[in-house]
């Protein structure tokens, strides 16, 4: 891990958890983090849900695509034996 969290160095952050020592006092800050935890870990949740919908989504799409790719490629091979014929015959 970087020295740099989120663009805050060593220092800043010794003097962020000074400040929140202050403000809350030693017995809020386990709450606090437990919180921050939970949030974290819904936020994280609803993200993995949202790419798991995006996928499943997207997939039929994708597989449509694909099929027009192979259709194409089916043609354009078609086409070009066509010419090739033509030319050597």
């Amino acid at each position: 891990m970087s020295n740099n969290l989120l663009f805050i160095s060593g220092g800043e952050l010794v003097l962020v958890m000074l400040l929140a020592l202050l403000f809350f006092g030693s017995k809020a800050i386990p709450d606090i983090a437990r919180t921050l935890g939970k949030g974290m870990r819904e936020f994280r949740k609803a993200t993995n849900e949202i790419k798991r919908e995006l996928e499943e989504n997207t997939s039929d799409i994708k597989k449509g695509i694909d099929d027009v790719t192979t259709s194409i490629e089916k043609e354009t091979d078609d086409i070009k034996k066509g010419v090739d014929n033509s030319i050597k015959g």
